[in-house]
Parts: C-alpha cells; structure tokens; sequence
C-alpha cells in the first residue's frame, strides 16, 4: 500500500505565520498533486496547548532560539505556534485535505515537546501512527512536509527505528534552518540512518 505522511503543512509555518519556514508555501501544490497518487495518505498537526513548554513566552528572560532543559531533554524554545484551535494551527486553505484519510495530532503535552509523527521527543508517549501502519500492513512510507530540519527530520528517524523503509522527496520539504545547511544536515542524516532520497519529478512520473 502506497502511503504519504504529510508532515505540518499548517498556517503558522507558513510565510506570514508565528514559525515560518521560508518557501514553506512553495510546496504545496506538489503536496495535492501527490496525495492523489498514494493509496493512504497520514497527516500530522503540531497541536499545542496555550502552556506549551516549548514556547519561549512561558519562560521570563527567554527569547526564542534560546536552549533550556525541559523535564530532562534539550529544548530548543520557540515562537507561539499551533495553538490548539486557532487560525495558526490549521492546514493551510491551499492543501487539499479532502485526501488526507487520518491525522495524528503531536505537542499536545505542554510538559514535553514533539517534533516526530510517531512519538514525543523522549519516546514517552506513541501517538498511534506507528500502530496503525503496522495494523495496515504497510512497509514503506514516504514522507513531505514542514519542516525538514525537525518534524521531518524526526518523523523519518522514527519511522526508520520503527523498521518501516522510509523515503522522503527533497523537494516537497522547507527546512527552518536557524543555522546554515540545516536543510543539507538533515538530509544527510536522515540518509546515514538508512532513508531514501529522490525528487518529485520521479516519484510523480
């Protein structure tokens, strides 16, 4: 079975929004023409409580980028973003998510934050997608969206580890890049640990 995670296409990452990822909006088309060539199509939506831990307002003296310790694990803090119920948290009006069949809310936790479709950040808690592809038989994903550098990045590590073949389509991902080459780190990371690199072009034709 042919299957699609489409990673945070949601407002807020989007030019305009609280966490921009620059071109985020360039791949969306890409994104709908996709969708319509996989037989099961996953989303996930970054879903945070107003109190999120991740966000560097909740912390006086913080400014986003800054680094903290949050209930034992590294913690980048950020803008507020994807707030549960607001315009930020949506999917973009532009994605088609009449295709997409199930979405896997993560960050709902404002004690620990989530960057991966599968799990939190520390493996506490599963947020099910894992279990329901093995439930669907599936052995390969493939994997677009925002951002390539965390969500992304972290979603393919985790569906790696969780032994599904992993493939992620260069072109249909933005990286936030708060360093330079976060985008080029990423991808040669995720390809250490044992995903597949291609374009649009060859998987659309």
């Amino acid at each position: 079975m042919k299957t699609l995670i489409v990673v945070d296409i949601q407002n807020d990452f989007l030019p305009g929004g609280a966490l921009a990822v620059p071109g985020g909006d360039e791949i969306i088309s890409k994104v709908n023409n996709l969708m319509e060539i996989y037989d099961l199509v996953l989303a996930t939506q970054d879903w945070h409580p107003p109190d999120h831990g991740s966000f560097a307002a909740n912390h006086p003296g913080k400014v986003p980028g800054d680094i903290i310790d949050l209930n034992g694990l590294v913690q980048v803090l950020w803008p507020v973003h994807c707030v549960q119920g607001t315009v930020g948290a949506g999917y973009s009006s532009l994605l088609h998510v009449n295709k997409i069949n199930k979405i896997y809310l993560k960050g709902t936790d404002p004690n620990i934050d989530s960057y991966s479709g599968f799990f939190d950040n520390g493996h506490r808690k599963s947020t099910g997608l894992g279990e329901f592809l093995k439930s669907r038989n599936v052995r390969e994903v493939t994997v677009v969206g925002l951002a390539t550098d965390y969500c992304v990045k972290f979603t393919i590590l985790d569906s790696l580890a969780e032994g599904f073949d992993t493939i992620v389509i260069e072109d249909a991902t933005k990286a936030v890049n708060l360093h330079k080459d976060d985008f080029g780190k990423a991808l040669n990371e995720i390809t250490k640990a044992g995903a597949k690199i291609t374009d649009y072009r060859k998987i659309i034709s």
